[in-house]
């Protein structure tokens, strides 16, 4: 039986986290680092990376950031071309790139719509299929790990597209499970519950915040670290290869309230 550490090691591994210039997935880069993984930084703004990767360096991790549109298949292509030519693999990819708004529905424009539904959905799709043709082809035992979202599982008021968008990717991550198991690629999804990640802080109005209290049984919002370990479970196989499918919330209990 493998020890504890070697469960949950990414010794060896390239970790491709898109969103990883943001706060969520900046955090989970910097666990999976710490785990053995050389990390890449997907994003679009060079200054963000450059303090994650600092912090990451001054750890004793390696990673490097490559800027790349989510919402562009050409430019996860050239991600992951560069991914291949500098560090010769990818063994695990997170998509976390996301966008939200409190637009109210009737006031929602098609413009609106599709910004948050291609960051948010199609982006996950282009980089599952990107990256899906070079593992199933190289026949590589990958971890995806995407993020979702408790809007996916039960809809929020004031972030209709938002939910949609979420819901969307919770759903095609279970189809992807199903239809990628027999390869020995898993796909599962992470499930934050309210964090103070970028996207969010134009919706948490001192009402909204208030309501999300009342319904979160451990009265406060979650830490950005308090995302790593649940990440760290999905991307390792020596701790989660029969865990596919799976919808992993981190939420302080909010999803077991009612009233």
């Amino acid at each position: 039986m493998s020890s504890i550490f070697e469960l949950f090691s990414l010794q060896g591994k390239t970790a491709v986290v898109i969103g990883g210039t943001g706060e969520l997935c900046g955090a989970i880069a910097e666990g999976y680092a710490s785990a053995g993984a050389e990390v890449v930084l997907v994003g679009r703004d060079p200054s963000k990376a450059e303090k994650r990767l600092d912090a990451i360096h001054s750890a004793g991790g390696t990673g490097y950031f490559v800027a790349a549109d989510a919402s562009k298949a050409t430019d996860l292509q050239l991600l992951l071309d560069q991914v291949i030519e500098r560090s010769g693999q990818c063994d695990i990819l997170v998509n976390g790139a996301g966008v939200n708004s409190p637009t109210p529905f009737l006031d929602i424009t098609e413009e609106e719509y599709d910004r948050i539904m291609n960051i948010n959905a199609k982006a996950v799709v282009l980089a599952c299929q990107v990256f899906g043709r070079y593992f199933v082809k190289n026949k590589v035992a990958a971890s995806i790990v995407n993020l979702g979202s408790m809007s996916g599982l039960t809809p929020l008021s004031r972030v209709f597209t938002y939910s949609m968008s979420k819901a969307a990717v919770h759903n095609l991550s279970k189809n992807l499970a199903r239809e990628w198991a027999p390869l020995g690629i898993r796909v599962n999804t992470l499930v934050p519950g309210f964090f103070p990640a970028e996207q969010n802080r134009k919706v948490l109005t001192e009402d909204r915040v208030a309501s999300i209290m009342r319904h979160t049984p451990a009265a406060r919002f979650g830490s950005s670290n308090e995302l790593i370990g649940a990440a760290l479970l999905l991307a390792a196989n020596g701790a989660s290869s029969f865990i596919n499918g799976h919808e992993l919330v981190v939420d302080g209990g909010y999803s077991s309230m009612t009233i």
